[in-house]
């Protein structure tokens, strides 16, 4: 399978049910609720073996409790050694059910699982589903993708491109739906109907790249910004731990609080999501990412 031969759309009742799966029957996971914790990480890891994947488990132990990363590569053909990389946390904050943050996301990558299960993609494919991303784990060493990052750079691993997806369900079409950290406002719409990807200065030729492969093969609306990772929310996902390891990554999101009303609240519910439009995105998704495996110049 090359980019040029994608498998079939996504269905937004699949990326619904996953999602009702993580953030209803499920609900609140995270290390202070260890059997929903476990049974997420079981869901998602059950899904891709079905899809006909290997996983791997890369396992720690946090406040006592077993955590785990999990991981699917699709070896690449004409550079193997040489890695497209995208992932999503599926741990929750206290009290919230986490459909946005981040069901929305493991439900990409579960289906980006299926679009790609069969690819012989140029580069070598990876999906992550990383665990403790929320606080207190963030920007800390017990974070899932921390603890991945830094076993990449020991084992030396060339991870040409790192893609964050960190909520990606909500899409508002009213005047003054988005919202931005001050002066972004001047340069980007007003209306919350676009995916956005963001990188800091260090990734801003991976975003550029990234960006014109996306739109090879989608026509959903998406806006870029490359800037100081110190501006509130553009550092605050998995991305962040691979910048510190020196590596290139840009995170896929629907802005977070700068856009949903439901942030990190009980209220993040799976009901509030778009999913014909998240399944929009994550077929263009899959599109980006096999065309960036093939890609001469990553």
């Amino acid at each position: 399978m090359t980019a040029s031969a994608a498998a079939s759309p996504v269905a937004p009742g699949t990326l619904r049910e996953h999602v009702r799966k993580l953030a209803g029957a499920i609900g609140v996971r995270n290390v202070w609720r260890p059997e929903a914790l476990a049974a997420a990480r079981d869901f998602i890891e059950t899904t891709w073996r079905a899809q006909g994947h290997a996983v791997e488990r890369q396992t720690y132990t946090t406040e006592g409790v077993a955590c785990s990363n999990l991981v699917v590569t699709l070896p690449g053909r004409r550079w193997p050694e040489q890695v497209v990389l995208a992932g999503a946390h599926y741990d929750t904050v206290h009290g919230s059910p986490g459909a946005d943050d981040n069901a929305s996301g493991v439900a990409a990558v579960l289906e980006l699982g299926r679009l790609l299960a069969g690819a012989r993609p140029g580069r070598t494919l990876r999906l992550a589903a990383f665990v403790n991303e929320e606080e207190p784990f963030f920007h800390g060493d017990a974070m899932g993708s921390t603890v991945y990052a830094r076993a990449a750079r020991r084992r030396g691993e060339d991870i040409r491109a790192m893609f964050s997806l960190e909520m990606l369900g909500c899409y508002r079409d009213e005047p003054g739906s988005q919202r931005y950290p001050p002066l972004f406002r001047h340069f980007h719409p007003d209306r919350g109907d676009f995916i956005a990807l963001v990188a800091n200065l260090r990734s801003r030729r991976l975003l550029k790249r990234a960006l014109a492969a996306f739109r090879a093969g989608s026509n959903f609306p998406v806006e870029t910004t490359a800037t100081f990772g110190w501006i509130p929310g553009v550092s605050w996902s998995d991305h962040l731990s691979f910048w510190r390891e020196g590596y290139r990554a840009v995170m896929v999101t629907d802005t977070a609080f700068h856009r949903y009303p439901h942030y990190h609240s009980a209220q993040d519910t799976p009901d509030r999501l778009d999913y014909p439009r998240m399944a929009r995105v994550v077929e263009g998704l899959a599109g980006m990412l096999l065309r960036l495996a093939e890609d001469d110049g990553l």
